[in-house]
């Protein structure tokens, strides 16, 4: 894939028209920075193109003429500077990513949490997500499927040696380059952190029962609730469909078991053409009992011998 990038250093016509950031409201109503092409949001490092973000951050592809290559920010939006919480995470992010080291793990590069624009330095992966791959190609060949678990339960299982939990593996927060890489470290929480959590966390469609009932005591969270992601996750690229799906409208519902179907029902049964190992698997990844779910290595060991 190609970016068909100006780099600020070679283009003089794409030197910042102005130098801070004008925030603008984006899709769903966010605001955010609303960068020209060439601004500068830290010395040396520039804006090129948006790339998406959430409800706290803008990303964007910069060029960084530390590294003379392309990478990638996570910028607070405006409306979050004053926001402690907001600054806290990017903080606990930039500390997770400066130890965590591993080949399918997203790499950090640098962290400026102060000045007008804080902000993560990633590393740019060329390639879509697993998400939106399987919404433009549809349902991918188990072939890939296995690589791609492999891949993933082998940085869950470094996390879980290193104490860390993921909480939020989904589609979107895997990217698919020369190999699948786990990016997204912003729901990461130390196993002691991860055990305080006392409200649904995550994102629906891709969290453990033990998420979403964190608030009723559901069960202690530690890393078999990665597991479940990947599982949910695999299940999605195996099939287009989430495991456990819901009417409309269904996040705003009072009872529990409508929002978070994982609860209380059974995955729904996977298309012929998977295989019935692989099935197997996911189903077991997919178990309700955290204590029930095979350990990260084990998931790596067994899609290997598939």
């Amino acid at each position: 894939m190609a970016w068909g990038f100006r780099s600020p250093r070679r283009e003089p016509a794409a030197q910042a028209r102005s130098e801070r950031g004008q925030a603008e409201t984006t899709g769903g109503g966010k605001v955010g920075w609303g960068f020209e092409e060439g601004a500068e949001i830290a010395t040396g490092r520039t804006a090129l193109e948006p790339l998406g973000g959430g409800r706290r951050y803008d990303v964007y592809l910069v060029w960084d003429e530390r590294l003379h290559a392309l990478a990638v920010a996570k910028i607070l939006r405006p409306a979050r500077l004053q926001d402690d919480s907001a600054v806290r995470k990017l903080q606990r992010e930039a500390e997770l990513l400066e130890r965590l080291a591993h080949p399918s793990l997203v790499r950090a590069f640098d962290a400026v949490l102060d000045g007008p624009y804080p902000h993560l330095l990633l590393e740019h992966l060329d390639g879509p997500n697993l998400r939106r791959l399987v919404k433009q190609e549809g349902p991918l060949a188990s072939a890939d499927v296995l690589v791609i678990g492999r891949q993933i339960a082998a940085a869950l299982h470094y996390l879980s040696v290193e104490q860390v939990v993921q909480i939020d593996v989904k589609p979107s927060n895997v990217v698919l380059g020369e190999a699948a890489r786990l990016i997204d470290l912003g729901a990461a929480r130390s196993l002691e952190s991860a055990s305080r959590l006392r409200a649904p966390f995550g994102t629906d469609a891709f969290m453990a029962p033990e998420l979403c009932g964190a608030a009723s005591g559901a069960g202690r969270i530690a890393s078999a609730a990665d597991i479940w992601g990947l599982g949910a996750t695999l299940y999605y690229a195996s099939t287009g469909q989430v495991p456990f799906p819901r009417p409309a409208g269904a996040k705003g519902d009072e009872d529990p078991t409508v929002r978070f179907p994982q609860l209380v029902a059974r995955p729904e049964p996977m298309p012929s053409y998977v295989p019935s190992a692989l099935e197997t698997l996911l189903l077991r990844m997919l178990a309700p009992d955290p204590s029930e779910r095979p350990a990260a290595a084990d998931v790596g060991d067994e899609l290997a011998k598939l």
